[in-house]
């Protein structure tokens, strides 16, 4: 089984709410990641507010960082949940 499979999500009942689950958490964070960087934009307009839209930044830009490990976890969990059927089948008697 290989990563990034869309035969991969849809194995069993488990692998599709595992899928559904991470695409949530990716969901939220991408909203956070373009929220951030929005009010950001916009704070740097004044210059009281140029501290507060820097860190607004670096929240966003952890956010776009977040996003390609949680699609990692989530793939490499929905491997694991496939191999371990695999093996399961294998040593039936």
């Amino acid at each position: 089984m290989n990563l990034f499979r869309h035969e991969n999500r849809q194995q069993s009942a488990d692998s599709r709410r595992i899928y559904a689950l991470y695409e949530v958490a990716y969901t939220i964070v991408d909203f956070t990641a373009a929220i951030s960087f929005l009010i950001g934009s916009i704070l740097f307009f004044w210059a009281e507010y140029e501290t507060a839209a820097i860190w607004l930044f670096i929240i966003g830009s952890a956010c776009f960082c977040l996003k390609p490990t949680i699609r990692m976890a989530r793939e490499v969990k929905l491997l694991r949940m496939g191999d371990t059927e695999t093996l399961a089948d294998r040593y039936k008697p």
